[in-house]
């Protein structure tokens, strides 16, 4: 049997003798208590596996320190043998009802003391085990709770918990902003892959700060490529230019760090398709023309620019620093008007 460190708690030395020595053979560690409220103290001060109780003591006797016991957070799972003289069935029901795991006359036999012993012993640590296995549960779900609100916005987690799939839908009027780094594949070449791991995640992780701060939700991030939104599952009053402030607070975090990046983006606003895609690694995405007309855009120029679609650019109450670049063939879409924001220029609002 394993160790345990066992309370024994009786207002009588020669039986607070005897049982420490009879716990002591079978290799047990003992602490004294001689009342009731000395009991308390000891379980106050330390955790143990098992509290051999005398029924019978002046000031609070075993029925109370029982009692208490099981009302405490702390100690009520620490199984309890009452032992006592007392032999009436009236208290030997009470203290079962009060929560204790045996009862043991005085005097006792070793053998059977023993045997209550063991037996406490294997329910605690069989309880300890499930605890513990609880534990490890909880933290599981905590940390796939956690990895899905990463990859998943709130209301597909909460969808997704409730009915165990989150169906597709139509979400209108969304601005969608695609931003690219300008030189980035050139430039890995001459790179570890840590470090361009490294830098990737150094500006997923600002790019994704910087949308939170104006209001846009993060959808993914493809090669050196981000992808936001705004106006998607938060409301939002003037969806373009919070989508271009977000581009102009992107370039600056972006130049702060090495080597300087510049970046260009694509910004247009329509109708899009969100739904989630994979059966054992989920991902929240988003289709339709909108997006597409957004990653064209983000394609055009070498320099530090956002190039805006015509129903993005009809939708900013301030225009002063875009200017049209005339109609620009893109793929799969044909000719369409394109307008030009250097975001280099400053932010159209910097509030």
């Amino acid at each position: 049997m394993e160790p345990a460190r066992i309370l024994i708690v009786d207002d009588e030395p020669f039986n607070l003798d005897l049982l420490e020595q009879e716990l002591e053979i079978l290799g047990h560690t003992s602490v004294r208590a001689a009342n009731g409220r000395a009991a308390l103290d000891r379980l106050s001060e330390e955790p143990f596996d098992l509290v051999l109780l005398d029924v019978m003591m002046p000031a609070l006797d075993g029925y109370a320190v029982l009692e208490r016991m099981k009302a405490h957070e702390a100690w009520r799972h620490t199984p309890v043998v009452m032992i006592s003289a007392l032999m009436e069935i009236g208290s030997i029901v009470r203290c079962i009802e009060l929560g204790a795991f045996d009862y043991l006359p005085k005097p006792f036999e070793p053998v059977i003391l023993e045997a209550r012993i063991r037996s406490c012993l294997e329910r605690k640590r069989a309880h300890d085990r499930e605890i513990a296995h609880l534990r490890t549960i909880e933290r599981e779900r905590k940390r796939a709770d956690e990895l899905l609100h990463a990859i998943l916005p709130v209301s597909a987690v909460s969808e997704l918990m409730e009915t165990g799939q989150v169906k597709p839908r139509l979400f209108g009027d969304v601005a969608v902003l695609f931003v690219d780094l300008v030189g980035f594949t050139t430039w890995c070449h001459g790179q570890t892959p840590d470090v361009v791991v490294a830098e990737i995640q150094r500006l997923a992780e600002a790019f994704e700060v910087v949308a939170q701060a104006r209001g846009l939700e993060n959808i993914k991030t493809i090669g050196d490529a981000f992808m936001a939104t705004a106006n998607l599952l938060r409301e939002h009053a003037d969806p373009v230019t919070a989508a271009i402030r977000c581009a102009a607070d992107m370039v600056a975090v972006a130049a702060a760090g090495e080597p300087g990046w510049r970046i260009r983006g694509g910004l247009h606003i329509g109708p899009v398709v969100g739904g989630i895609v994979g059966r054992t690694k989920f991902t929240f995405d988003l289709w339709g023309d909108t997006v597409n007309v957004a990653a064209r855009l983000s394609g055009l120029g070498e320099g530090t620019a956002l190039h805006l679609s015509h129903a993005a650019f009809l939708r900013l109450p301030d225009r002063r620093s875009v200017r049209p670049i005339g109609a620009v063939t893109l793929k799969g879409k044909g000719a369409v008007e394109v307008y030009r924001h250097a975001l280099d220029a400053g932010d159209p609002d910097p509030a």
